[in-house]
């Protein structure tokens, strides 16, 4: 069965860090681009991070460059999200999705296929 499962999230105080990883099963990561999207409550969908399949290739959004890194381990079939220096604003549930379209690493949500259930971050003291 193929699945994707985020973990790694919950209550950080402003200016902490939290590592999120993305686990799959039933799928080779090495053969998908991977995407870290978030949503907050009355917001729609946005892309955080992602990256194409070798690790080669890296977008982030504006709002997390120099904060966040995405990273992955294809011999663990695992990817990873370092978040560092977290503000309020980043509170939202997270999410990891894989696309088909492996060499790219764009952040557009239509590329992505499956999908994670997603892990809360809350920034908050």
């Amino acid at each position: 069965q193929l699945q994707l499962v985020e973990s790694g999230g919950g209550l950080v105080q402003p200016g902490g860090s939290l590592r999120l990883s993305c686990a799959a099963s039933g799928l080779t990561l090495g053969d998908y681009a991977i995407g870290w999207f978030r949503q907050a409550p009355g917001k729609e969908r946005e892309g955080v991070s992602c990256i194409n399949n070798s690790g080669g290739r890296t977008n982030y959004a504006d709002s997390v460059k120099g904060r966040f890194t995405i990273s992955r381990d294809n011999a663990k079939n695992t990817v990873y999200l370092q978040m560092n220096s977290l503000k309020p604003e980043d509170t939202a549930v997270y999410y990891c999705a894989a696309s088909l379209l492996k060499a790219q690493s764009t952040c557009v949500k239509d590329f992505y296929i499956y999908w994670g259930q997603g892990t809360q971050v809350t920034v908050s003291s």
